[in-house]
């Protein structure tokens, strides 16, 4: 299982990427991006998209085709990327390697060494 969270940036409405997107009235793209960093985020994807996902974060083709036109996904085999995932999230193996510790933490507390 990957993360219970994502990372937005709070200046999420003000990028140039999502600006185009509202001014071409491509609301549904603005949704499927958002749904699409809480989908690999859950699934521990590091940011790749299967087309197979796209019902599941409310997508069709034509707002994916939107979201590479924009520059927000990138055309992948198999499916997409979210473009920069690794410089705005924690990867996979990160949030691993946390759950691990905590676990270890929490065994060392509870029942000593």
């Amino acid at each position: 299982m990957g993360l219970p969270w994502v990372r937005l940036d709070t200046n999420f409405a003000q990028n140039p990427k999502i600006l185009y997107l509202i001014e071409d009235k491509k609301y549904r793209a603005i949704v499927a991006y958002i749904s699409g960093l809480g989908y690999a985020g859950a699934q521990g994807t590091d940011g790749f998209l299967p087309k197979a996902c796209l019902p599941v974060i409310h997508a069709t083709r034509t707002d994916a085709k939107h979201l590479v036109e924009v520059g927000l996904w990138v055309e992948s085999i198999g499916g997409w990327e979210i473009n920069s995932w690794d410089e705005h999230q924690q990867s996979n193996e990160e949030t691993q390697l946390r759950k691990k510790r905590a676990r270890e933490a929490a065994m060392a507390r509870w029942h000593g060494d």
